[in-house]
């Protein structure tokens, strides 16, 4: 809002600076995501396609992966893809052929479960949120072509990162009425290394999170707000981590709370999901949902190889006063 009540007599917060600590480092590893060889790999060169009785090539799942990623990271179309894989493999002097547009389009619907990315060695700290994608239909074409009004369809993105590293470790993909707790359980599913904490915003509270949580570990600390309306569970013994969190809330305030219990790290997950926006796309392209899940799983493999490649080391700058 341009003008606001009392705007001359309210208080005043000032932009957070940061300062990045390795900025020679961080520069050369945005450099890299330019470069070819960051996303065509000799592994997948050295198992790239195999001939069929007639000698026809028979791709196998790196190229079509690489042909994938190659699309994703460049944001390009899928004939685009075909001609700049062609233009590389002919420069490097193979005698391999890459995948056509419509083979690339019809794989990617069965394409196998992609590698998640390493992560250092430890318990976890998994952050745990959603974000909404963008689906051109029916009703956006009806919109376009006839100024029709309709009603936007879109899906939901799930994702667990890691707050150390910063590395997406799962992702699932639904419709738009599916609720946030359900996936808390197949994300878990999705890490195989020591889970010793998980955090999440309010959306996520309730005894069935902490009840799907606990399967994975009795030891893993839950830092999720609880709603204003929430009451004590009652249950006689030991209190849970629910009813600590709400008597230290009735105590010590909800702003004391996230101090206390590093609430603050959560935003973390929302600057992944914002980057995810930024550097993969806010839409999915794709029509079936079947090869929306595979866009998104590219989409989420081609950010971590992009933060691999060179991440920023920033630091708050300290206020000066005069």
């Amino acid at each position: 809002m341009p003008h606001k009540h009392n705007a001359d007599r309210r208080h005043h917060i000032p932009k957070m600076s940061f300062k990045v600590q390795n900025w020679p480092a961080y520069e050369a590893g945005l450099r890299r995501r330019g470069s070819l060889t960051l996303w065509i790999e000799d592994a997948a060169l050295e198992c790239w396609q195999t001939s069929g009785p007639s000698g026809q090539a028979r791709f196998k799942d790196a190229a079509i992966q690489t042909s994938l990623m190659l699309r994703t990271a460049f944001k390009l179309a899928l004939r685009q893809t075909e001609g700049l894989m062609t233009s590389v493999l002919t420069l490097m002097g193979l005698t391999l052929s890459a995948p056509d547009h419509t083979t690339v389009s019809r794989r990617a619907v069965a394409l196998r479960v992609i590698q998640p990315a390493q992560v250092p060695p430890g318990p976890l700290h998994v952050l745990i949120d959603s974000t909404g994608l963008q689906v051109y239909g029916a009703g956006q074409w009806l919109e376009a072509k006839h100024g029709a009004k309709s009603s936007r369809t879109w899906r939901k993105l799930h994702l667990a990162v890691d707050a150390a590293s910063g590395v997406i470790v799962a992702q699932t993909l639904t419709d738009q009425d599916t609720d946030d707790p359900s996936q808390v359980g197949p994300l878990l599913d999705q890490i195989d290394d020591p889970i010793g904490r998980v955090t999440a915003d309010g959306a996520y509270d309730g005894a069935p999170t902490y009840q799907t949580i606990a399967a994975y570990g009795d030891g893993i600390k839950v830092v999720i707000p609880p709603r204003s309306t929430a009451v004590p569970s009652g249950d006689p013994g030991v209190a849970t981590q629910r009813d600590r969190h709400l008597a230290m809330i009735a105590k010590q305030g909800r702003l004391s709370w996230q101090v206390t219990t590093d609430y603050g790290q959560r935003s973390l997950v929302e600057t992944t999901m914002g980057r995810y926006k930024a550097l993969i796309g806010p839409r999915l392209r794709a029509r079936g949902f079947a090869a929306q899940q595979i866009e998104a799983t590219i989409g989420v493999a081609v950010l971590n190889r992009m933060l691999a490649a060179g991440r920023p080391d920033c630091v708050r700058r300290q206020p000066i006063i005069a």
